[in-house]
């Protein structure tokens, strides 16, 4: 690899300013220290140095969604071979690999676009590259149903980098989940192509599905009053989804390795998926009510911790909650972030009929009030401590 490094260090002179490539030095330095660690060094003045950089941090969080990814991809193949009742018939690695190839181009399209806008926002500022969109550029993808078009996937990316992150400064100072930005553009900008039976199971249009066969999520069936899945299934992840929400193990995965390496809050995760919980506990209890539809009373009488192993609840809970630029920054205020949108996400899929999936707004509602709650939290704490120095005095 030692060529490589090589014709970093013999191009250098080309892209630095007056040279004939000068505006390419943002991608230039962007390529090198992805790669290579920065040759810069502190000259003057004390500086704190950690093992930690950002780099580091955006691969960890990459290699976390990696089960995910791997077992969304085999999912796909199993949905496809279940639809056309050739599961039973059809060996691993067949099915694996249909899903590589309908998955990988959503990945490709999703990092060709972003890196590419962050690439030009970079040299017109004269910035470096942040390696933000790492992350965003597979929880994107993961986030999508298997058949949205590649423009559309194109379009959201876009649209996510320039509205939701370039506007406002770029990494780190964006106000919502870049990635949760592009699903929301999607889903109110494409609802047809965002809902409904036919767009979680990539089929072909010579396919022809058995009798027996039905693309609905499990999500989508509770809302009508059908609590027909298998729970077993649902915790492993072969039922109808998003690319990378079904599996809750494969999430758990990465969990285990965010918490491990401190890169996740387990605080957020935690009190997340305690607010789910304890939002299922009321509903369980108001399930008998008087005036509900039996539908809804269905619904609302679903055992709670199945909504947590149920459509995107445990990989917002696990991946877009615990983004460290939109949620929470003080430690009790990540506690009070976490438990809203649990509580929010469940009321938000059962209350409302017309959106049996919630965690998408909840989410990026509590970004949006998560300064608030670092405000009021910071607050508290002066007073307390002003409290204290009057006691003392």
């Amino acid at each position: 690899m030692k060529f490589i490094k090589n014709f970093f260090e013999r191009t250098e002179p080309l892209v630095q300013k007056g040279g004939k490539y000068h505006w390419l030095q943002s991608v230039h330095d962007g390529f090198f220290t992805f790669l290579y660690t920065p040759k810069t060094t502190s000259k003057t003045g004390t500086h704190i140095h950690d093992y930690i950089d950002l780099k580091r941090t955006m691969s960890i969080v990459v290699l976390s969604v990696v089960p995910a990814l791997l077992f969304g991809m085999y999912n796909v193949g199993v949905q496809h071979f279940k639809a056309i009742g050739e599961l039973a018939a059809t060996g691993f690695f067949e099915i694996f690999l249909f899903g590589l190839i309908k998955v990988l181009p959503i990945v490709i399209v999703s990092y060709g676009v972003g890196l590419g806008i962050e690439f030009v926002f970079a040299q017109i500022r004269g910035h470096e590259i942040q390696e933000g969109f790492l992350v965003s550029g597979i929880l994107i993808p993961l986030i999508m149903p298997v058949n949205t078009p590649l423009w559309m996937i194109a379009v959201a990316t876009a649209f996510a980098v320039v509205i939701g992150k370039e506007v406002f400064g770029g990494t780190g100072m964006n106000i919502w989940n870049p990635a949760l930005v592009a699903r929301a553009f999607l889903f109110f900008a494409y609802p047809a192509q965002m809902s409904g039976e036919s767009v979680w199971v990539a089929l072909k249009d010579t396919d022809k599905v058995v009798d027996s066969f039905s693309g609905a999520t499990p999500m989508a069936d509770a809302a009508v009053g059908q609590l027909n899945y298998s729970v077993a299934d649902a915790f492993f992840g072969f039922i109808p989804g998003s690319i990378g929400e079904t599996s809750t193990l494969a999430i758990l995965i990465g969990a285990v390795l965010l918490i491990v390496t401190g890169i996740g809050s387990w605080k957020i995760m935690i009190s997340t998926i305690a607010g789910g919980a304890v939002m299922g506990l009321i509903l369980n209890a108001f399930s008998g009510s008087a005036g509900l539809s039996p539908e809804v009373a269905t619904y609302f009488s679903m055992p709670f911790w199945h909504h947590l192993i149920l459509g995107g609840f445990m990989f917002g809970a696990i991946f877009m909650a615990t983004d460290p630029v939109s949620a929470s920054r003080t430690e009790r205020g990540k506690w009070i972030y976490g438990f809203l949108i649990g509580i929010l996400a469940i009321i938000f899929r059962v209350i409302n009929p017309a959106f049996p999936e919630g965690m998408m707004l909840a989410i990026l509602l509590m970004n949006t009030f998560a300064p608030l709650i670092d405000h009021y939290v910071v607050e508290s704490h002066v007073k307390k401590r002003i409290k204290r120095a009057k006691v003392s005095a």
